[in-house]
């Protein structure tokens, strides 16, 4: 009896520790797996900043000003694709919609109130590039191959369009804004919608390039700058 005893505790005893081992073993796995998410997490490529969250307003003023300066590429979706949606066409099915149109023209609006006196514009081959391009600007674009077919040149061809002193707004499509992305080493997690516009800042010679965001076309009126009467030669935000 007092053998039977004894094994009995002998066991309860090894189970303990088995169950100290196995519980070590536990935290030690758990804190590893941790601590290689954080890892990761921290080194995966950042997101484009959307300038429509209020703790973006430092990007928007930058924006305005490096605009101002002319030290800006614009990089802008066309509008809504007519074979993508059942709202009725514009034209020929490879086009955008009439509801596209009618809001890529608001957008144009909204880029005539950043300036358009010195910038260049350039749009896509492409038809709904084309058509978005007409309805945001009254004025000819010129239509370039490489807006279209720009899988791994994006920011190169980009900045060799660039000229100083000039704003650049490249109507293009969302394949070109994933590819921006990637030569900037950033995540291409970002959906941009129809008419969404990503802003590079960039002088030239003296820096690299400068991701400063992105602006969904609804968003538009919440952080488009507005020239007051005092201010004629800057630029200040409406409303965060």
């Amino acid at each position: 009896m007092t053998l039977s005893l004894d094994q009995t505790g002998i066991k309860r005893t090894l189970l303990r520790r088995a169950l100290v081992r196995y519980k070590n073993v536990l935290v030690v796995i758990v804190a590893s797996v941790l601590a290689v998410a954080l890892t990761l997490r921290l080194l995966a490529p950042a997101a484009p900043p959307d300038l429509a969250q209020p703790s973006h307003a430092d990007r928007v003023l930058l924006l305005t000003d490096s605009w101002a300066k002319g030290d800006v590429i614009a990089l802008v979706r066309h509008g809504e694709r007519c074979d993508r949606s059942s709202a009725q066409c514009l034209g020929p099915m490879d086009g955008v919609t009439v509801r596209g149109e009618a809001a890529v023209q608001a957008l144009g609006a909204d880029f005539r109130q950043l300036g358009l006196s010195h910038t260049d514009i350039h749009s896509s081959l492409l038809t709904r590039a084309r058509q978005t391009a007409d309805a945001m600007f009254a004025r000819p674009v010129e239509a370039q191959d490489w807006l279209f077919n720009c899988r791994g040149s994006m920011l190169r061809d980009a900045l060799k369009h660039k000229v100083a002193g000039h704003n650049l707004i490249l109507v293009s499509h969302s394949e070109c804004m994933d590819q921006l992305l990637m030569d900037m080493n950033l995540s291409t997690s970002t959906t941009f919608g129809y008419g969404a516009s990503l802003f590079i800042k960039t002088d030239g010679a003296n820096e690299d390039p400068q991701m400063l965001g992105y602006i969904e076309p609804k968003d538009w009126k919440n952080i488009v700058p507005v020239v007051t009467p005092n201010n004629r030669h800057g630029f200040e935000a409406s409303q965060f």
